[in-house]
C-alpha cells in the first residue's frame, strides 16, 4: 500500500475514521512547539485539534525538532496529519489530527523558526524536551555550555524581536515531566538571560509567563506493525501514527500572558496551584513506572502490562503507590488518591498498548530523582521505609551494571558512563 495520508485524501477515509471538521487552510499558526514527538501528538496537539474543532480560530500548531528530521520526515509529506490510535481491550479507535500545520527541524530552518517565533499571532511557545533538554547540571543549575545547542538561543533571539516590535510577550508552556516545570523553566531562563541577554531579563519578567503543568497520557512508541494497523484502517500509509490509551489528563496552572485555546473545555483541568496533581502523578504513576521498568528488565518481561501481572513484582508495585508515595503527598480537596491507584493498576494493565519496559528505563538519572528519591526521603522523616523503592533501586543498579544488555543493548542515559562506574563499584547492599 504506497498512497500516504494527506489533506486530499481525507474524503476518501472510510466513515469511522474521526478527522479534522474545521478548513485547516484557513487556520492561522497560534503555537511554535519544541519537541514535537509521539508524546505531543497524543496530548497537547489532541486537546488544541478539539478546541479547533469546537470552532476556535488560530491554534496550528508549529512544530520544532532541535536536531533530529524523523518526525519532519514523517509529517511534512502528510501536510502535518497524523493518525492518533486510542488501544484498549476493547479494540482500537482511530482519529486523524489536524493541529499541526508543519514541522522544522531547528538547524535547517532557523529563518522560518523566526517567522513564527516573532508573529504576533504566536502567544504560546510549548515543551516536551524531556528532562534532559532543559540543560541543568547536577545541581539543577543551567549548564551554559549545554544550553547553547538547546532552545535558549533560538528563543532569545525571538524575544528580542517581539521586544522590539512592541508584539507582547509569550506563555512559555512546559508539558515534561519535570518537578514543578514551570517554576523551574522560569528559573533557567532567567539564569541565561542573566549571563547572555540581560537586556531581556526585566521585559522577560514583565511580559512572558511559564505556567506549571501536569500531564498524563501513556504513549508507547508505535512499532511497523501499529503503523501497518493504521493503514489496513485508513485504507492509506500513515508514517506519522501514534498510539495511546483512552485516558488522558491535563492539568495547567492558569496563568498565561495572553489568549489560549479553551482546553478546558475538552477535559483540561485549569487550576491556581497544580503541585497536588503533579507529585501524585510524578510519585504514583512515574515511580510506579520506573519501578515497573527495571524490576521487569530484570524478570524477562518486555512490556508493562506483563510485568504489573507478575506476582513477585505487582505487590511491590502497589506498595509503591499506597503505602510508599500516598502517604507522602497532600492531596487536593478532589483528589482521591486510593481511586487514583486503582485506575493506574488498570491503565498499566491494557493489553493492547505494548508499552515497552526498555523506553521507561531510559534517562534513570533524570527521572529517579523525583520519581523515587523524594518519596524515600519523605517517608524517612516520617519515621517509615520504603521496601518497594529499595527493591527497585537495586534492579536499577543492576540494570546500570549492564544485567540488560545482552537482550536490549547499551545502558541508554546521559549519565551512562559514571554511572556504570558507580555502580559496579557498589554492591545492593548500598542501597539497603
Amino acid at each position: 500500500m504506497s498512497a500516504r495520508l494527506s489533506a486530499a485524501a481525507l474524503g476518501a477515509l472510510p466513515s469511522a475514521i474521526a478527522r479534522p471538521g474545521y478548513e485547516r487552510d484557513a487556520q492561522g499558526v497560534g503555537i511554535v512547539h519544541f519537541g514535537i514527538g509521539a508524546f505531543h501528538r497524543a496530548h497537547q496537539a489532541w486537546y488544541t485539534d478539539a478546541a479547533m474543532n469546537a470552532g476556535e480560530r488560530d491554534w496550528m500548531i508549529c512544530g520544532v525538532s532541535l536536531r533530529s528530521a524523523g518526525v519532519a520526515d514523517q509529517l511534512n509529506a502528510q501536510g502535518g496529519l497524523y493518525t492518533l490510535s486510542e488501544c484498549s481491550a476493547q479494540g482500537q479507535q482511530h482519529r486523524v489530527i489536524g493541529s499541526v500545520r508543519e514541522v522544522l527541524v531547528a538547524p535547517q530552518a532557523a529563518a522560518r523558526l523566526a517567522v513564527q517565533l516573532t508573529a504576533p499571532q504566536t502567544r504560546i511557545v510549548s515543551f516536551t524536551v524531556t528532562e534532559k533538554g532543559y540543560c541543568r547540571k547536577a545541581d539543577g543549575t543551567l549548564d551554559r555550555a549545554a544550553a547553547r545547542d538547546g532552545f535558549y538561543p533560538i528563543l532569545t533571539d525571538s524575544l528580542r524581536q517581539r521586544k522590539a516590535a512592541g508584539c507582547g510577550g509569550l506563555t512559555l508552556l512546559s508539558c515534561d515531566n519535570l518537578a514543578d516545570n514551570g517554576r523551574q523553566l522560569e528559573r533557567l531562563m532567567h539564569a541565561w538571560l542573566e549571563s547572555e541577554a540581560p537586556d531581556l531579563r526585566a521585559w522577560f519578567e514583565a511580559e512572558c509567563t511559564c505556567p506549571s503543568t501536569m500531564v498524563d497520557r501513556i504513549v508507547p512508541a508505535t512499532t511497523p506493525a501499529d503503523r501497518d494497523a493504521v493503514a489496513g484502517a485508513l485504507g492509506l500509509r500513515d508514517e506519522g501514527a501514534v498510539m495511546t490509551e483512552p485516558f488522558s489528563q491535563w492539568v495547567i496552572e492558569d496563568r498565561f500572558a495572553g489568549a489560549r485555546p479553551g482546553w478546558e473545555r475538552h477535559g483540561a483541568q485549569l487550576v491556581s496551584d497544580v503541585a497536588p496533581y503533579e507529585t501524585a502523578k510524578l510519585r504514583m504513576l512515574n515511580g510506579a513506572h520506573s519501578a515497573l521498568a527495571y524490576l521487569g528488565l530484570q524478570r524477562g518481561h518486555a512490556f508493562v502490562h506483563e510485568a504489573v501481572r507478575d506476582p513477585q513484582i505487582r505487590p511491590l508495585i502497589e506498595g509503591i503507590m499506597r503505602a510508599e508515595a500516598a502517604p507522602t503527598i497532600a492531596a487536593a480537596p478532589e483528589q482521591d488518591l486510593p481511586a487514583y491507584a486503582d485506575a493506574l493498576l488498570a491503565r498499566f494493565e491494557n493489553p493492547a498498548l505494548n508499552h515497552k519496559l526498555i523506553q521507561i528505563a531510559m534517562d534513570g538519572s533524570q527521572k529517579i530523582p523525583q520519581r523515587w528519591l523524594e518519596t524515600l526521603e519523605a517517608n524517612r522523616r516520617m519515621g517509615r521505609t520504603c521496601p518497594g523503592i529499595a527493591a527497585a533501586l537495586s534492579a536499577w543498579f543492576a540494570h546500570l551494571r549492564g544485567a540488560n544488555a545482552p537482550r536490549w543493548g547499551a545502558l541508554d542515559d546521559p549519565l551512562a558512563q559514571p554511572l556504570a562506574r558507580i555502580a559496579a563499584q557498589g554492591s545492593d547492599a548500598d542501597v539497603a
